[in-house]
């Protein structure tokens, strides 16, 4: 047990543990090249966001000891940041493999670390956290059914059709929006897509759901795409059927 105790911690001494010369983003166009490997992220969970989007988030519209929701947990990218940078997090999954990957992941040392607790649940009903309890909701959504997360979970709303996802998503808006404090912030990144050739504008539709729900439009944010795994296919395609890759997302920050 000892010998592996002191190979655990030369394997921690060796990580690089916080990004390189790194500055807050200072305009409305976040591009990342380079997604970041600090830490234990890494991009083996299809679709997980860059750990640059919830660290300049959680630096912008947190501070140190706040509560912050990720009610889609998923790889566990904005658990692990929330970790580093002393803020308590409460991650929310409805998928118990992404949950069993958030653990793994956060399982480190950090001394004046967050508080992180996981937890099965669904994004629609977060009856577990009273009324204006989080300090922030920092999330990445699925969109729609464009990537499926699981095979059978029947509440995980990547099985959800265009038309559905939406109907969903005012209830995910409406409960971001009562266990938020008033006053503070609610950040969301969410693509778009295509059918038949022509642009599905999901982000916006997704943006006017969290209006409605209450909210105002405090920044809107484009985020560059890199390295998309179905490039080389799409790719083909947009040359044979004449239409545009999508190169971005929208990163919408909400107030209450």
């Amino acid at each position: 047990m000892e010998s592996l105790k002191k190979s655990r911690e030369l394997r921690m001494k060796k990580i690089q543990w916080e990004p390189e010369n790194f500055e807050l983003e200072m305009n409305t166009v976040w591009d990342f090249p380079d997604r970041g490997k600090w830490a234990t992220h890494d991009a083996k969970y299809r679709g997980n966001w860059s750990p640059y989007i919830p660290r300049n988030l959680l630096l912008r519209y947190s501070a140190k000891g706040d509560w912050v929701l990720d009610q889609f947990a998923g790889g566990g990218t904005t658990l692990v940041e929330a970790k580093l940078l002393g803020r308590n997090i409460l991650g929310v999954d409805v998928n118990p493999k992404a949950l069993e990957r958030c653990q793994e992941k956060c399982d480190f040392p950090w001394e004046d670390g967050g508080l992180v607790k996981i937890r099965e649940g669904d994004a629609r009903d977060l009856s577990f956290i009273p009324d204006e309890y989080m300090d922030f909701v920092c999330t990445h959504p699925p969109y729609a059914d464009i990537i499926r997360y699981s095979e059978d979970i029947e509440s995980d709303l990547s099985h959800c059709g265009h038309d559905a996802f939406l109907k969903e998503m005012e209830k995910v808006a409406s409960e971001s929006y009562r266990v938020l404090k008033k006053g503070k912030f609610c950040a969301i990144l969410m693509g778009d897509t295509r059918k038949k050739g022509c642009m599905i504008p999901l982000s916006f539709e997704v943006m006017q759901i969290f209006l409605n729900a209450g909210f105002t439009l405090k920044e809107l944010i484009v985020k560059t795409q890199h390295n998309c795994r179905a490039t080389g296919f799409w790719k083909t395609n947009s040359v044979k059927y004449n239409f545009l890759l999508i190169a971005h997302e929208h990163l919408f920050v909400f107030r209450k």
